[in-house]
């Protein structure tokens, strides 16, 4: 009877499942998969015809500096909102991209990070992370086209308040063809 040998797959293949069950090591790899995954998912625009209008509802949110925010007052704006979450592997890997496009976009576009995790929790990672984006916290519920189910989920909202992006995952956010897309969306008039 011929005796099976661990071959260096086979243990290269065992070393990564462990990795990702593992509870010390599993939320790292994860993390290094989906930033991996956000590279190949790219925003792309939605199709005129296929956009849905905004509601602006009441949505209120507060943000963590406490200061209040009603969805209306970003009518007539681009408007960047991501729903995320601190424990979430996907949002944590597409953060870094974010970060970037808030650095260079926060003074033209609206940036909504959105989460339901206590703000001391959101700090502590911002700190650990080196974000500085302000994250909100829903007062009420969003309208009915920006409810989520899923996370990360990432909508671009344009002037003339149609979603014309509407990602799920981890995307790289600071890529070229998002920050053309943006430059784009502030150069439109609204109708």
């Amino acid at each position: 009877m011929k005796q099976k040998r661990w071959t260096k797959s086979n243990i290269i293949f065992v070393a990564v499942i462990l990795l990702f069950i593992i509870p010390q090591t599993r939320s790292f790899f994860q993390v290094w998969v989906h930033k991996g995954m956000s590279y190949f998912n790219q925003s792309s625009i939605i199709d005129k015809e296929e956009r849905k209008s905004v509601s602006y509802s009441n949505w209120k949110l507060i943000s963590d500096s406490q200061l209040d925010l009603d969805f209306k007052d970003t009518k007539g704006k681009v408007v960047f909102i991501n729903f995320w979450a601190t424990w979430c592997p996907p949002c944590i890997a597409e953060m870094p991209s974010i970060q970037d496009v808030y650095n260079d976009y926060n003074d033209k576009v609206v940036f909504l990070f959105v989460t339901t995790d206590d703000f001391d929790k959101v700090e502590k990672f911002k700190t650990k992370n080196g974000f500085n984006f302000e994250v909100y916290s829903p007062l009420s519920a969003p309208p009915l086209e920006l409810s989520v189910h899923s996370i990360p989920r990432t909508f671009i909202i344009n002037k003339s308040g149609e979603i014309v992006v509407d990602e799920s995952g981890a995307v790289d956010w600071n890529s070229k063809k998002v920050r053309s897309q943006l430059d784009e969306l502030l150069s439109e008039q609204p109708i």
